[in-house]
C-alpha cells in the first residue's frame, strides 16, 4: 500500500513538472468560439507561403485580406493579372478559401504603386482586376462606383458581426514628404483618406448597424502614427473624424484590423464618451516581415511588437461579449494574445 502511495505521488510530481515547463511558443489549439475570423496582409505571390496550412488548422469561418495581397507595383495590367493568377495557383490558399467566404481590401502594392493614392493613373483598371480576382458579381455596387469599399454581415444563432472594408487608396490625398522621416502629418486639416462619398457611405453603415460587433478593416494603421510611414496619423483630422463618427452613431464594439507594416502589434486608445476602448490589431506579413526591426515609438502600443511572419485570429464569444485576438506564426505557434471584453 505504501509503495502505491509513493508511486502515485511521484507520478503527480512528474505531471506537474511537465505541465509547468511547456515552452512559451508551443502550438496551442484554438479555443472553441462562436465565430472565428482569420486575417493577414503583405503576401508576395512569388514566395512560398507556409502559413496557409497553419491558418486552416484554426478552422476559421471567414478569411480577410488586409492589403498587399499581391506585390504587383505596376501600371501594366497584363502583369498585374499574371500576379493575381500566381496567387490563385497556390494550393494552400485555394484549400483554405474553398469553403469559407473571403473579404478583402487592397494596399499600395496590389493597388499598383508604392505609397500611392488618388494620383495613381491606372486605379480604375486596377479596381477591375481586383474585383475579378475576388469573383465580385457583375451587379455588385463595387462594379458601378469608384473604390472597393464594402460591408457584409455574418449572422449566427448567438449573434452577428458586421465587417466594414475600407478603401484607403483610391481617394487618398497625396502624402507630404518629410526631411527626417518618410512622411509628415498634415496639421492644417487638409486632405482626406476616404473621400467624401466613402465617408458618407461609412456613416450610413455605422448608423444602420444593429450587430453585436463591428470590424473595420483598414489597410494602413489607424492608431500608430509616430513611425513616419503610411498611417492615418498623416491626416490627424481624419482620425478625429472617425472617432467622432463612432461616438455619434453609438456604434457597438468597434475593432480595427490593419496591415502594411511587416510587423504585428496591438494598439489601444480611448474615446471620451465611449464605454469601450478602440483597438487596432495590426497583422503583417504573411510571407515576409521586418526581421531587423529594432524598435519605434507607438504611445498606444499594448504588449510587444512581433516581427516574425504571422497571421491574425479573432475568436468571438457572443455570450461573454468578448474577442480574443491572437497573433500566430509558423507551426500555428501562439506569438501573442489580447482579450477584450465589451460592455
Amino acid at each position: 500500500m505504501r509503495k502505491i502511495i509513493i508511486y502515485t505521488f511521484l507520478i503527480t510530481i512528474i505531471n506537474f513538472i511537465s505541465c509547468s515547463s511547456i515552452p512559451k511558443n508551443t502550438e496551442l489549439k484554438t479555443e472553441k468560439s462562436d465565430f472565428i475570423i482569420a486575417f493577414g496582409s503583405c503576401n508576395k505571390q512569388s514566395k512560398a507561403n507556409i502559413l496557409w496550412k497553419e491558418i486552416a488548422k484554426n478552422e476559421p469561418n471567414l478569411w480577410i485580406w488586409g492589403g498587399d495581397n499581391i506585390y504587383a507595383d505596376t501600371e501594366d495590367m497584363t502583369k498585374m493579372r499574371e500576379d493575381y493568377q500566381e496567387l490563385r495557383n497556390q494550393q494552400g490558399y485555394l484549400q483554405l478559401t474553398k469553403n469559407i467566404p473571403v473579404l478583402a481590401t487592397w494596399d499600395d502594392h496590389d493597388y499598383g504603386l508604392n505609397d500611392a493614392g488618388i494620383e495613381f493613373t491606372k486605379k480604375k483598371e486596377s479596381q477591375e482586376l481586383f474585383l475579378d480576382f475576388f469573383d465580385v458579381p457583375k451587379n455588385d455596387s463595387r462594379r458601378k462606383r469608384e473604390g472597393i469599399y464594402h460591408s457584409q454581415i455574418f449572422s449566427t444563432k448567438k449573434g452577428s458581426i458586421k465587417v466594414i472594408v475600407l478603401d484607403t487608396r483610391y481617394f487618398r490625398t497625396s502624402l507630404t514628404k518629410a526631411a527626417n522621416k518618410r512622411y509628415q502629418p498634415n496639421i492644417f486639416g487638409e486632405g482626406t483618406i476616404l473621400g467624401a462619398d466613402q465617408w458618407n457611405w461609412l456613416e450610413n453603415e455605422l448608423k444602420i448597424s444593429k450587430t453585436d460587433f463591428t470590424i473595420i478593416v483598414s489597410s494602413i494603421q489607424f492608431l500608430s502614427s509616430e513611425h513616419g510611414f503610411e498611417t492615418w496619423g498623416n491626416f490627424p483630422h481624419e482620425i478625429e473624424k472617425m472617432k467622432n463618427l463612432i461616438k455619434k452613431t453609438a456604434s457597438k464594439n468597434v475593432l480595427f484590423l490593419s496591415g502594411d507594416r511587416h510587423i504585428s502589434e496591438f494598439s489601444r486608445d480611448t474615446i471620451e464618451g465611449l464605454n469601450y476602448p478602440i483597438i487596432d490589431f495590426t497583422s503583417s506579413g504573411l510571407t515576409h516581415s521586418y526581421t531587423s526591426y529594432s524598435g519605434e515609438p507607438n504611445k498606444f502600443r499594448v504588449k510587444e511588437v512581433v516581427k516574425e511572419i504571422s497571421f491574425g485570429l479573432l475568436l468571438i464569444d457572443f455570450d461573454k461579449k468578448s474577442i480574443v485576438m491572437q497573433m500566430r506564426g509558423d507551426k500555428n505557434i501562439l506569438l501573442q494574445e489580447l482579450k477584450q471584453v465589451y460592455p
